[in-house]
């Protein structure tokens, strides 16, 4: 199999067949101009290291010209991204600010999260307040600058040979948004060791309870299991068994297997009793899991600081990929001390939900074999 992406005039491709990559790229050279530079390493602002033991994806350049941008390059890094406890209104508090400055920091933070899950969350809540922002929102904004500070080098590790299991946790707030009393789902979805897809949303509608709330975030996290499983099915990932869904609330797991509509379940809207016939076919499968072992809480609210911080984990076999100075084709070199690589990797009481194996922005997770790069020297005309 082999899979291509082209964006303007950059070319990656990926697959598991030596033969048909030198094919593809013999044919590729033959009808348009263009460089071949080996495997990938730099794509789209996404900085790529590829190992004997798997792929570190990283936005560390993108990071450091945010900071430069802004002039916090040389701020007090913090320890989490947003204040714990910190309750945001559109009425603010402060002076009004200057709603394009405001706007430049959130949309550059939107990109960055392709690759931090962890800041999902509170960026998705800076960006309710891009209209009209106060002092008080800007300040929210810099603080995730300020723990991008801190921050630079980490990303998301897919190890290689890990058990490649689709695994998702779902979890809700309940009435967080202060104006309007929504609250917000999150969820995300691991394949082996690393996460693939991630979402913190503030919810539609106003739900009366706290089990309500639960199960708006279940059905949003079917949806996504879906996709995810016929993309893995066009790429030839075979899924036999139900797509595994942790979540921390047992009264909405009972409300999505059982079939009668209970006197407290009857204002739920009919859609969201989808979820039931999705677990009754088999295609996902509601599992409970502790509130310490839930992934996706990251993404709903504020954590505390003995609960955010990420754990580092140090590649012994990275690799380096250098680009000749003069004609630019790329080389692979092994560093014989190469530097620690931070990554995203999740604390190993977070590994392990009870009785189970490891768990836009959506991206398809990678497919086994190397990914390679390739630059148009011209356009193509379609």
């Amino acid at each position: 199999m082999l899979i291509a992406c082209l964006y303007v005039d950059d070319l990656i491709f990926m697959g598991n067949n030596s033969d048909m990559f030198s094919d593809f790229k013999k044919c590729m050279m033959d009808e348009f101009e263009m460089s071949d530079l080996g495997k990938m390493h730099y794509f789209l602002g996404l900085e790529v290291v590829q190992s004997d033991d798997g792929i570190f994806v990283s936005q560390k350049k993108y990071v450091r010209g945010i900071l430069n941008k802004f002039k916090t390059q040389h701020c007090n890094p913090t320890n989490i991204p947003v204040e714990f406890g910190l309750k945001l209104t559109e009425a603010g508090s402060g002076k009004k600010t200057d709603s394009t400055f405001y706007k430049q920091i959130v949309g550059i933070l939107m990109y960055l999260t392709a690759t931090r899950p962890h800041i999902m969350y509170s960026v998705s809540l800076v960006s309710r307040y891009m209209e009209c922002p106060t002092e008080m929102h800007l300040l929210s904004a810099k603080r995730i600058l300020c723990y991008l500070q801190g921050t630079k080098d980490f990303g998301i590790f897919y190890r290689k040979g890990e058990k490649e299991d689709l695994i998702g946790f779902t979890d809700s707030d309940y009435a967080g948004d202060q104006d309007g009393r929504k609250s917000t789902s999150g969820y995300v979805f691991m394949l082996g060791t690393g996460a693939v897809s991630w979402s913190s949303k503030k919810q539609t509608v106003v739900t009366l309870s706290s089990t309500e709330a639960e199960f708006v975030a279940a059905i949003a996290c079917a949806y996504q299991a879906i996709w995810l499983r016929r993309i893995l099915k066009e790429l030839q990932f075979k899924m036999e068994s139900a797509t595994m869904i942790f979540c921390d609330n047992n009264s909405a797991i009972k409300l999505s297997k059982n079939p009668v509509n209970h006197g407290r379940s009857k204002h739920i809207d009919v859609k969201y009793y989808f979820l039931r016939d999705l677990n009754n076919e088999g295609t996902i499968e509601l599992q409970y899991c502790r509130s310490e072992d839930q992934l996706s809480d990251i993404l709903t609210k504020p954590l505390r600081n003995t609960v955010m911080p990420p754990r580092r984990i140090i590649d012994q076999n990275a690799q380096t990929d250098e680009v000749h100075p003069t004609h630019g084709m790329q080389t692979h070199n092994r560093v014989p001390t190469p530097e620690p690589v931070p990554t995203l990797e999740v604390p190993p009481v977070l590994t392990s939900p009870p009785q189970a194996p490891q768990t836009n922005v959506n991206r398809p997770p990678t497919t086994k074999g190397d990914i390679s790069n390739v630059e148009f020297r011209r356009s193509i005309q379609m």
